[in-house]
């Protein structure tokens, strides 16, 4: 397998070599710069926004202007297929967030493949979240992350469980990415439907992520973690039936039902993270996952 892995990489080397060659500084910027997230103007004023630093990587927590002290703490991990910052859809939907719940938000800006893959993330998310859930006097503490994120935020709850650190009280996945292999024969009947995400495309940026020797990880693929680790945590997913991402969730729900508990929030003919969506043309079905999201915050 690793030979394998090492083969396509050296391909995929290769290729981004010629477009180097066609694009120029497009492709170089990608490998050499550190692509991070911005807060956008338009919302500063909305919340309580503080950037701070850690590992050399922004940090972001967001809170409510009118209190001092908030009873959920949530550590938010975005999407973004590894490679993106946080979008403005992702901060639009964090201002409601904290807006309705009154929760603090932290929200880490990871390293970005491909100048970094998952031994750079978790380098900096575990002793990050460690730091935080031990500082942070809160009711409830609670990890959320969506596509990417999601996957990442299982990862690292698997992981925090595994080496007998302190977990969070809940775990929020939203449509999240469990398998970056993609080879789950159940994707091809989903494929066509998913209007949003390229399996291909997905493939390439998974594999650079896993970097040499990522791909049997859970780190990775939390989809092969040993959901042992996972108990006591209260456990929410939502996914929409129109996302490839949706039949490896099945799966893992298919091995981890004899030992957890989970609440599935699936929605027939929802796309990708379509819950994320706060904009005024937002779909009844998007309003519908978010006021479930709240209540389970709450819960």
């Amino acid at each position: 397998m690793k030979s394998k892995t090492k083969t396509i990489l050296k391909i995929l080397v290769f290729f981004l070599i010629i477009l180097c060659l066609i694009v120029g500084g497009v492709v170089v910027y990608l490998f050499l710069a550190d692509i991070e997230s911005v807060v956008p103007e338009e919302i500063k004023d909305k919340i309580e926004i503080i950037e701070e630093t850690y590992e050399g990587r922004k940090v972001f927590s967001l809170a409510p202007k009118e209190t001092d002290t908030e009873s959920i703490v949530i550590f938010y991990l975005h999407g973004g297929s590894y490679v993106a910052e946080a979008s403005k859809e992702h901060w639009y939907f964090l201002v409601d967030l904290v807006e309705d719940t009154k929760a603090k938000v932290i929200m880490p800006d990871y390293p970005l493949t491909p100048k970094y893959n998952y031994k750079d993330v978790f380098a900096m998310i575990e002793p990050l979240y460690e730091e935080i859930i031990a500082q942070e006097d809160t009711e409830k503490f609670i990890v959320m992350g969506d596509s990417a994120g999601g996957g990442m935020a299982l990862a690292l709850c698997e992981k925090l469980g595994e080496e007998g650190k302190q977990k969070p009280d809940k775990l929020i996945l939203i449509s999240p990415w469990l398998d970056v292999r993609l080879e789950n024969e159940a994707i091809d009947a989903v494929e066509e439907k998913d209007k949003q995400l390229n399996r291909e495309a997905l493939k390439v940026a998974g594999l650079s992520y896993a970097g040499e020797d990522g791909m049997e990880s859970h780190l990775v693929n939390p989809i092969l973690g040993n959901s042992e680790t996972l108990q006591n945590i209260s456990i929410t997913i939502f996914t929409g039936t129109y996302d490839i991402l949706n039949p490896d969730v099945h799966t893992w729900l298919e091995k981890v039902e004899s030992t957890l508990q989970i609440d599935l929030k699936e929605y027939e003919g929802a796309p990708h993270i379509w819950l994320l969506d706060r904009s005024e043309n937002k779909t009844e079905q998007a309003e519908e996952a978010y006021q479930e999201l709240l209540e389970s915050i709450e819960e």
